[in-house]
């Protein structure tokens, strides 16, 4: 009886047992709620930041705030150097720090770069990778840091910290997360959960905003390739024109005591001609520099439709092609364009398609040959621009590059861009492009234009 008194007055151990497992539940349930609003921060982040820069500071503000840290860093990596750049700080000194590098095989967070594994340090004092001399230095009481080359560090100091390896889908690392000095507490595994998210997410995102600056440099790179062949091409008539003028100028002065009227007035039309083609020409390499211009601040020129003339653009087409095309005894010829009405177009974007026809075409006809532009009406909506030439025609493994970066150019000194300008300038009013060709007979390229590029619908 005794004994049954006594195991009755003893305490039960299940109320405890059930409250550390209600306190166990409890933490993982805070912790659970930690991740999602990390999560949702950073997706809400990562549709809003407009670029790197701003999605990086959220990042690290982000990782700062979920696990109550008073500093930390971001830092890329620069694969030509072989460095880990800061890219974005937050605490003390960040001014100092931002922008800085150092090799990506030293420190704490060269460890964790190279390893791609994360690295949870309570005492940074007890790391041999720590620099202890920069405490020395500053007088300031470490209690977790990343490390730097002692000419790299500034006056704060850490006491413990989470870094973790920022990676590509494919494993190769981007950069290290650095969080440091946790204000309550040290850091520990759960926050380095709360930070394992967020890396994720983070690299993931650089990821992406690089891809996309990489995509906006190589469509700079290509726009920049195609005003620089119309440049090219455009220099020509100027050599050629130049030329002529100095030749006459020459020959009237040569026989100024002897020359008639009649031989005079000749000449000064002739050279009023070319000067007038100069100038023109000048001002359209003016106009395809400043969209070179343009392209360099990421701002590409969108097409400018307004009521078109054809007829007026092929005729400024043969006006500036002429002397060239006459040094080549070639003629430029015309037909049906009379017929054509006025379309909504581009009128520069049209002058650069055909003009690259032209040209192109120019070296490829033999002595005595012409180049034709015929002009029809395919509906009522739609016209029809076509340009013949009676040069060599082209082998099919030519033709099926036209139209693409891959094009060839059989002209010495070509790079081949010529086809693709003209595409590209047909695609911006939603036209239609095709060509055929016969070694030995010739080349022909079809041009279909709508009316209107504004009533067009695009599939």
């Amino acid at each position: 009886m005794a004994d049954e008194q006594k195991r009755s007055d003893r305490p039960s151990s299940s109320p405890n047992r059930r409250g550390q497992h209600r306190r166990k539940e409890d933490r993982k349930l805070l912790q659970h709620g930690r991740e999602l609003e990390a999560a949702r921060r950073l997706s809400q982040a990562f549709f809003q930041c407009r670029s790197l820069e701003d999605l990086i500071e959220n990042v690290l503000q982000t990782a700062l705030e979920v696990v109550g840290a008073e500093a930390g860093s971001v830092l890329l990596a620069d694969y030509e150097t072989k460095r880990l750049v800061f890219r974005y700080v937050i605490g003390e000194k960040a001014e100092f720090l931002h922008g800085m590098s150092f090799p990506w095989n030293e420190g704490i967070a060269g460890v964790v770069f190279k390893s791609g594994e994360p690295a949870v340090i309570t005492d940074v004092k007890k790391d041999p990778r720590h620099f202890t001399g920069v405490d020395l230095m500053t007088g300031y009481r470490t209690r977790d840091m990343i490390a730097l080359p002692l000419k790299q560090m500034t006056d704060y100091r850490t006491r413990d910290m989470i870094a973790l390896p920022l990676k590509q889908w494919e494993g190769d690392p981007v950069g290290v997360v650095s969080v440091l000095n946790k204000r309550e507490g040290v850091l520990n595994e759960d926050d380095l959960a709360l930070l394992t998210i967020i890396a994720t997410f983070a690299a993931m995102a650089i990821q992406q905003a690089r891809l996309f600056e990489d995509a906006k440099l190589a469509e700079v790179a290509r726009l920049v390739a195609d005003i620089g062949h119309d440049l090219r091409n455009l220099h020509q008539p100027v050599v050629s024109g130049t030329e002529l003028l100095q030749n006459e100028l020459a020959d009237v002065f040569a026989h100024l005591p002897q020359i008639d009227v009649t031989r005079a007035r000749s000449s000064q039309k002739l050279c009023e001609g070319v000067i007038e083609m100069l100038q023109t020409t000048s001002r359209r390499i003016q106009v395809r520099l400043k969209q070179i211009g343009d392209c360099v601040k990421g701002l590409s020129t969108p097409p400018k439709f307004a009521p078109c003339s054809l007829p007026n653009v092929v005729e400024a087409v043969f006006k500036t092609l002429r002397v060239f095309a006459g040094e080549r005894r070639v003629s430029l010829r015309s037909e049906g364009l009379g017929q054509l009405p006025s379309i909504m177009a581009d009128e520069q974007r049209l002058f650069n398609a055909l003009y690259n026809l032209v040209n192109n075409a120019i070296p490829e006809v033999f002595e005595g040959g012409s180049i034709t532009v015929r002009g029809g009406v395919e509906s009522a909506d739609w016209v029809l621009l076509a340009v013949a030439d009676t040069g060599r025609g082209m082998p099919p493994e030519i033709r099926d590059t036209l139209f693409t970066a891959r094009a060839i150019s059989r002209k010495p000194g070509g790079i081949g861009l010529g086809t693709k300008i003209v595409k590209d300038a047909v695609d911006a009013h939603k036209g239609k492009i095709t060509v055929e060709s016969q070694e030995g007979v010739g080349t022909t390229f079809s041009l279909t234009l709508p009316l209107d590029p504004g009533r067009i619908q695009t599939p």
